[in-house]
């Protein structure tokens, strides 16, 4: 919840003085990208930017107080500042800013920038007091705003001192308009304007000329002569005479003496206490007011200190916030600190329940720390901290846990599951495990019991740190447990409690209990609006559809869980990555690389602004893409990145697995029997087969057992790998597995045994759509498909699967083997073990063109369709490369294709 008053530009003030000189300059802004308006504190920089800024349309203010160096609490304010200048336009960077789904500014204000893109009108943003701001995230993310801000956009930023932001490019490019101090001070025609609506005795112009000069022309001062001058009993001009040889050559760190003696002791005594116990607002209004002070009459007095002049100033149109001068704030809270030192517990504490009552339960832990009440804060903190997590308010909550003595903590033990919990939603596990050890050794010891209800929540927390651990048993039982005692109303813990048991299951293998837990927990996250937990359990029913061989439905939950990113604006959360990967992984099944590629770069993206370790799995796909186009060079980069990233931290197993599968097919594609046999000394080697993740692992492995001939080792791996997958009805790691089989035969001359597991892959095939698995195999694949297919031995449905498999295959592989192109048949025009018949009638291009698809398998009119020509213009070109070649028909003709590259090394 924002408050109000910080997004309002502030109320011009009926006796300030119109400064033309300076709006004269000002109104030369929209040619610029950056207003900066930079100055000592009193140089009137706020008033003069909010009249200048009065009136127009397109503005957006916001006013900085301490509390915004939270880089959270900062980019809600900011964007609620830039829907307020655009009318609402940026609908998701407001929806990522207040769920706090970004993972820097940078990547917020990139969305923010793609939606101002559309918007073609003007907008000027103002940040007020910008010098508040101590976070380098912020400056980083502020950069990256000048940098590339809509060309409609002019930011204005008003600071005391020159903001760390890299702002000497944009001076030279005139890129960046700048008031200093210099600008701002008064001259002698401003100050006799501003003394002559503050006093109700004239000033001649040489004794205001002078006043001017002895101060610089700093507001401040000016300020602080008038208010003088009207509590004087002398006359004006005395007064004013005195508090200018006073504030002469003074600056704001030299003020506090002054103002003790011309304000503070100035006022009457109700006065006085009055502003020292509001100074410890950053704002106010009457509501907050009457619970500070007692009274009854909050906004009539709050109005009066504006009349006397008493440095406050209305912060909304509507008149109901107010703040002080931060300079006289400043000073004010100081001398609170000496003078109400005794009173300060009772003031926050009444601060506190002001701001409770009006539904801003943060600002009211500020003052519960400051009251340094620890039961206040345990109050707030129990009936207020899981809206504030939900909030993402984790440094607030935090900083008021570790405030709170472990004693009073432990007494609390809700407070201690928010703790480990604070600690598991920043990924710090080790820490979790620590924290709920700690509290059940300490609530043993002091005999502390906790209600059922409230232990199963404790459970469900138990179970997903023990999941994420890998300890499925004891995971599997604090789930149950949880869910056996949780009460409906503890809808976050049974989301919690729902998702670990759905993955145990997919964990173990049992993929008809997994997937109903999963779609569970999806409808339970919906309905509690936890989209997180939504999102998540789309991913696990997509990879669970996967396994079971049903990637159409696992590609239209993808589609599902596209829509919830889109909706809920998720777009930049780690999980969109895995999301994105999980649709690259899919699409490559298919062949469609191109799309596949697309999906792994984006998963990139997203993952821009995270520790590079997590790209770890997107350019494992990029190189599986680029294997599966026999770009081995391209494959080889990638991997090289891959192992780079390996070296550099710790990872999941299944992590490893899939960064190990393109690996492997990349030492089978190379021939590389040295790196494959050093990593099968060192792989891990799952105690189980029995999900797709260790089916996974023990495949990598039977493929390099198959590489270094180790034949009778691998088949006993793929033999249990088979009879597990088939059991577990793992359709899709089934379909992989026997192609490694169709390998493993086929490379032990078992060919009717290679035939008849391909002919079952093909099978399965239908089901799952699989084609670059095929592919990947490479020439081997090829003519076994061939053969099948001139023997005519498949259904049809397996019969076009093989044609599209062999198409693939001569795209992408086969033009080392079946690609006759130019340079291939120059370099066999001069071979010495060439026919003579071939060099004397030698074939054209295209009909070399034909002779490689004829050997790749291609019918007559599949040709035509490859080349775009008739089917008549092929059986032409048929003809003619069957008379140079010297054979009668098309067994012949592949026959002599496969001798020619059998004669050029490509093949055995």
């Amino acid at each position: 919840m924002l408050i109000p008053s910080k997004l309002s530009c502030p109320v011009r003030q009926q006796n300030s003085v119109v400064r033309d000189r300076l709006l004269t300059k000002l109104a030369t802004a929209p040619n610029y990208r950056l207003m900066l308006v930079t100055s000592p504190a009193g140089y009137g920089k706020t008033t003069l930017v909010a009249h200048w800024a009065a009136g127009k349309n397109c503005l957006g203010w916001y006013s900085l107080d301490e509390g915004d160096n939270q880089l959270e609490r900062f980019a809600s304010y900011l964007i609620a500042a830039v829907q307020q200048a655009c009318g609402g336009h940026c609908v998701k960077s407001e929806a990522l800013s207040q769920k706090h789904q970004y993972a820097s500014l940078s990547t917020l204000f990139a969305q923010l920038f793609v939606e101002l893109s559309d918007w073609h009108g003007p907008l000027l943003l103002v940040i007020d007091d910008y010098h508040l701001i101590t976070n380098d995230a912020i400056h980083e993310g502020m950069r990256f705003f000048l940098r590339h801000q809509p060309e409609n956009v002019l930011l204005v930023l008003c600071s005391r001192t020159l903001p760390q932001l890299g702002i000497a490019n944009m001076r030279v490019r005139e890129q960046l308009l700048e008031l200093n101090a210099t600008h701002l001070a008064f001259n002698h025609h401003e100050t006799q304007q501003f003394f002559d609506c503050r006093l109700k005795d004239p000033i001649d112009h040489a004794d205001s000329n002078r006043l001017c000069d002895e101060v610089a022309g700093w507001a401040t001062a000016l300020q602080l002569i008038a208010l003088s001058a009207r509590q004087s009993t002398h006359s004006s001009q005395q007064s004013t005479q005195q508090s200018a040889r006073k504030l002469a050559g003074l600056n704001a760190s030299h003020l506090s003496e002054y103002l003790v003696d011309e304000v503070l002791d100035r006022v009457d005594a109700s006065t006085r206490d009055f502003l020292l116990r509001c100074s410890l607002l950053h704002s106010m209004n009457d509501a907050l007011i009457v619970k500070l002070t007692g009274g009854d009459n909050g906004q009539q007095r709050l109005e009066e200190l504006e009349r006397q002049g008493l440095f406050i100033h209305r912060m909304d149109d509507n008149g109901e916030w107010f703040n002080f001068h931060p300079l006289f704030s400043s000073f004010l809270r100081q001398r609170c600190q000496w003078e109400l030192a005794s009173e300060l517990p009772k003031i926050h504490r009444a601060a506190a329940e002001g701001w409770l009552t009006q539904g801003f339960p943060a600002e009211a832990i500020h003052h519960a720390l400051g009251a340094d009440d620890l039961d206040l804060l345990r109050d707030i903190l129990l009936q207020h901290a899981w809206a504030l997590f939900n909030q993402s308010e984790l440094p607030l909550l935090e900083q008021c846990l570790n405030a709170l003595p472990y004693d009073r903590l432990i007494q609390n033990p809700k407070l201690v599951l928010l703790q480990a919990w604070l600690a598991q939603s920043q990924h710090r596990y080790a820490e979790v495990e620590a924290l709920l050890a700690r509290a059940e050794s300490e609530m043993q010891q002091r005999n502390i019991v906790m209600e059922q209800d409230l232990t199963a929540e404790f459970d469900a927390l138990r179970a997903q740190v023990a999941i994420n651990d890998g300890r499925q048993d004891e995971a599997e039982k604090l789930a149950a447990e949880a869910l056996r005692f949780l009460p409906y109303e503890s809808y976050y813990s049974r989301i919690v409690a729902t998702s670990v048991t759905g993955e145990i299951q997919h964990c173990k293998g049992d993929l008809s209990r997994a997937l109903p837990l999963m779609q569970q927990t999806e409808q339970i996250a919906r309905r509690h609006e936890s989209y997180h937990y939504a999102l998540w359990a789309l991913l696990q029913q997509s990879e669970i559809l996967i396994a079971q061989g049903f990637l159409q439905a696992a590609y239209e939950t993808q589609d599902r869980a596209f829509e919830l990113v889109s909706e809920q604006h998720l777009e930049q959360l780690p999980m969109h990555e895995f999301l994105l990967r999980l649709r690259s992984q899919l699409l490559w099944s298919w062949a469609r690389l191109d799309d596949a590629e697309d999906a792994a770069r984006r998963g990139l993206e997203v993952l821009n602004n995270f520790q590079q370790p997590q790209q770890l799995q997107c350019l494992a796909m990029l190189a599986k893409c680029s294997l599966a186009r026999g770009q081995l060079d391209n494959a080889h980069h990638y991997l090289t990145r891959c192992e780079n990233l390996l070296k550099t931290g710790q990872y999941h197993i299944d992590w490893l697995t899939n960064t190990d599968k393109p690996r492997v097919i990349y030492w089978q594609m190379t021939a590389d029997k040295v790196a494959a046999r050093q990593w099968l000394q060192l792989a891990r080697k799952p105690d189980m087969a029995d999900n797709h993740f260790q089916q996974g692992q023990w495949r990598n492995i039977a493929r390099v057992q198959i590489l270094l001939e180790q034949f009778d080792q691998a088949e006993v791996v793929l033999d249990e790998l088979n009879e597990n997958a088939r059991q577990l009805r793992l359709t899709s790691d089934l379909n992989r597995n026997l192609l490694l089989s169709n390998l493993l035969y086929w490379h032990t001359g078992r060919k009717s045994e290679a035939q008849r597991v391909l002919i079952e892959a093909l099978g399965l095939a239908n089901r799952t759509g699989f084609i670059s698995h095929f592919v990947i195999e490479g020439e081997i694949m090829a003519q076994q498909l061939r053969h099948l297919l001139q023997l005519n031995l498949l259904p049809v449905l397996e019969q076009r699967r093989a044609q599209l498999i062999l198409r693939e295959i001569n795209q992408h592989h086969r033009h080392k083997f079946a690609n006759f192109d130019e340079k291939f048949v120059s370099k066999l025009l001069t071979h010495p073990q060439v026919p003579e018949l071939i060099r004397t009638s030698p074939l054209t291009q295209r009909e070399w063109q034909v002779l490689g698809l004829i050997y790749s398998g291609y019918s007559n009119d599949q040709i035509a369709s490859e080349l775009v020509v008739a089917a008549t213009t092929i059986k032409t070109h048929i003809r003619n490369l069957y008379q140079k070649l010297g054979v009668v028909h098309r067994q012949q003709a592949i026959q002599q294709a496969q001798h020619l590259l059998q004669v050029m090394g490509y093949c055995a």
